[in-house]
């Protein structure tokens, strides 16, 4: 409560002092001339780096700044997704009270501005790890079903699906387990610590930019940023006239979708409503798919510089589950006829923010997040995987709160700062039931957490240093460190544009799962209250190098992860299996990476990832009790390839668009669990394409195909992915203007 407190006397002294200052408004648009809401506007007294006031765009482009005095002043815009803008405001500028309109340009390569890294916009090359992003206009290309179909062509994922369409899909990252992501929504975590996050039940219809962190970042985002952040964000309303959008397409295997949108901005609010529904039948037998999706972004200005956000977003799904039974061809199993799982996740979020002269910035955030998850499976086939009919039923709550304050303080001449500082706490309660054997098993944690970030610039040198401070109800205290340093070796020329050597070292902490530390009923596991998070060390080092005038860039990492304290079942003496933290293991890796744009509007990425993991010590394996594969040490980690690779070649025209994406993962450790001695998974070859053309300003047609080159392959062993399969359609456009 002292954080709470000490936050609210900073933004009464911020409105106080805001009397006393002239107003400067600036507009910022896109180079289509749209406006761009959300862009961070800076105001610095030139002579001087000292940030005198910084605001948010609204919903129309517009920032209000306090400028204490006359001037002359520059003025900095950070907008993620596109390149640094800066532009010199005179003394008659501030005092005219007209708006001043700044074109933003599409950032060279690794210049685009992002916001995960840091949780403040910076330069993708100053951030201290590395990040991918999808802009808006490449997702409106890409025309994805689901979150897993576009993550699968960033550099460093992997993604495993568990069949076809509404499979579990699986993130690996840097030899990380598929527990290991922070995912986040408009502001709210949406992943349940300790488990598999589903990016195949995520839609990502009206999304306006998703960002993907590689590297440990529990020091930013807490539990689960072991190995990756992925981050979506929802589009903004913008227009004066309402804009109506709406669309369908079908395709083959009886694939129906459908969505729609309202969205505009009038005087100080804005707003932007939209649905989705998706249904397909699958290939075979039991494969069934449809999701459904409904949410709203609604946003007002209350002053210039104080401004609310309201987000909700409801999903719901349904998906059969086959099981596994065709293994590469193979039909060694047959596939379940009756399983299904119904997903249904509902999400809000309350956001306040508060701008000041003196560049101290704040933002409130409330949120709630619902999950249901239920699995009935009435087949008792002993021909199948999965012959014990029941009923599974989980329920998760999460309700939380978390302060974030931003300030840029004042340094001498050459050298910049800026702190990011944060307060946060957390309620989960749970509930996991088998409705064939109660009772169900509850669980509940409160988790407060307190965090510090400093980003210091000294000529070509900046360095990241923060740290955060967790304390839970159910595993007590943990602190997580991070130190990032970049350094701007050379400053090269027109061919060699510039070389920027960097490394951090961090740590990261995952919370176990409700029903490990709590326990599961029914399926014999005992509860352990006394297990701890999962941990790792991770550093990473690497170089980037700036070609022909900053169009282009090469980016090699080596990283290097230790994971300890990992979670495994064991029997006890009563012959239930408990949890305990036994397992440690070990990830080493390089990533190399290819952005650039061929011509202006033509974007290529390529990116090759080495991979090498090793179970490093399991006490569970003993001589009276050895381990064999995959559990013993030495053994390689499941599912994490050593060779992988992407392309996404896009272009991103005016009057028509495409996109060419390509993702090859190589041979990797994997298990039938049946008895079949299957040890691997072959390697695949997926290519994605997809393209639109505007008929008129009002009328587009696209078309989107997956896995183009019709490859037969299992992701995970023993499920079949879905053939070549194409989706066709048109969205229309009204108002808008």
């Amino acid at each position: 409560m002292c954080a709470f407190r000490a936050a609210v006397f900073f933004v009464a002294v911020s409105v106080v002092s805001q009397v006393f200052a002239a107003d400067l408004k600036i507009k910022v648009v896109d180079p289509q001339a749209a406006a761009v809401a959300g862009a961070q506007v800076s105001l610095v007294k030139i002579g001087d780096s000292a940030v005198v006031a910084t605001q948010s765009t609204s919903a129309e482009g517009i920032a209000t700044l306090a400028a204490p005095g006359a001037g002359p002043y520059r003025v900095k815009i950070l907008a993620p997704g596109f390149a640094v803008e800066t532009a010199d405001v005179s003394s008659r500028d501030v005092t005219s009270g007209a708006a001043i309109t700044i074109n933003l340009r599409v950032a060279p390569a690794s210049e685009t501005v992002v916001v995960s890294a840091t949780r403040n916009p910076v330069p993708e090359d100053l951030a201290g790890a590395n990040v991918a992003t999808l802009n808006s206009e490449q997702l409106e290309t890409m025309h994805p079903v689901a979150a897993d179909d576009v993550i699968r062509f960033l550099p460093g994922a992997v993604v495993d699906t568990s069949g076809q369409r509404g499979g579990v899909a699986s993130l690996f990252v840097r030899g990380g387990a598929s527990t290991y992501n922070k995912v986040i929504v408009d502001g709210v975590p949406v992943d349940n610590p300790g488990e598999t996050f589903d990016f195949g039940t995520l839609p990502l219809t009206q999304a306006d930019r998703v960002e993907f962190v590689r590297g440990a970042q529990s020091t930013l985002y807490g539990s689960d940023a072991m190995t990756s952040v992925v981050q979506v964000w929802t589009r903004t309303g913008s227009t004066p006239l309402p804009e109506l959008r709406f669309g369908a397409d079908g395709g083959n295997f009886g694939t129906a979708h459908g969505n729609a949108s309202l969205a505009g901005a009038r005087g100080r609010f804005d707003y932007n409503f939209f649905g989705d529904q998706f249904n397909t039948s699958g290939l075979g037998v039991n494969d069934a798919y449809s999701n459904s999706l409904q949410g709203a972004n609604m946003g007002a200005a209350l002053t210039g510089e104080i401004g609310l956000r309201v987000r909700m977003r409801h999903s719901n799904s349904y998906t059969g589950v086959p099981g596994e039974w065709n293994f590469n061809g193979d039909p060694l199993l047959a596939p379940d006829p009756s399983e299904f799982a119904r997903l249904n996740n509902l999400l809000g979020s309350v956001e306040l923010t508060v701008g000041s002269a003196s560049g101290l910035q704040h933002r409130f955030t409330g949120y709630d997040s619902l999950y249901r998850y239920t699995d009935v499976n009435q087949n008792s086939n002993p021909a199948s995987y999965d012959s014990f009919p029941d009923v599974y039923d989980t329920h998760v709550n999460r309700v939380g709160f978390e302060y974030q304050g931003d300030y840029s303080e004042r340094m001498p001449a050459g050298l910049t700062a800026h702190s990011t500082f944060g307060y946060r706490v957390q309620n989960e309660t749970g509930v996991v039931n088998d409705l064939d054997f109660p009772p169900p098993a509850l669980g509940q944690r409160l988790d407060q957490d307190a965090y510090l970030q400093q980003q210091f610039t000294v000529g070509r040198l900046s360095a990241i240093a923060g740290g955060r401070f967790v304390h839970s109800s159910a595993y007590g205290n943990t602190g997580v460190p991070r130190v990032a340093l970049t350094l701007l070796a050379l400053r090269g020329g027109e061919l060699f544009s510039g070389t920027r050597l960097r490394f951090s070292y961090a740590t990261g902490f995952m919370e176990p799962a409700l029903y490990e530390t709590f326990g599961e009923a029914g399926y014999g596991y005992a509860p352990n209250r006394g297990l701890l998070p999962e941990r790792t060390r991770a550093f990473e080092a690497g170089f980037e190098q700036k070609l022909l005038a900053g169009r282009w860039a090469v980016n090699a990492t080596y990283f290097n992860n230790l994971f300890h304290d990992q979670i495994e079942a064991t029997p006890n003496p009563t012959g239930e299996y408990q949890f305990f933290n036994l397992e440690q293991s070990f990830a080493q890796g390089a990533e190399v990476e290819l952005q650039g744009r061929i011509r202006p509007r033509l974007l290529l990425n390529a990116a090759y990832t080495y991979t090498s993991t090793e179970i490093l010590d399991n006490p569970t394996c003993t001589p009276a009790n050895p381990c064999f594969f995959p559990y013993a040490p030495g053994d390689p980690l499941l599912h994490r390839p050593k060779h992988s690779a992407i392309t996404l070649l896009s272009y991103l025209g005016t009057r028509w668009g495409g996109n060419l994406g390509g993702s090859f993962v190589g041979p990797r450790p994997d298990s039938d669990f049946d008895g079949f001695g299957i040890d691997h998974a072959a390697g695949y070859l997926r290519a994605d394409l997809g393209g639109w053309y505007a008929i008129n300003r009002r009328v587009t047609a696209y078309a989107n195909v997956a896995n183009a080159l019709d490859r037969r392959y299992n992701e995970v062993v023993g499920y079949p992915a879905l053939p070549i399969n194409f989706r066709a359609g048109f969205r229309f456009r009204i108002g808008g203007e």
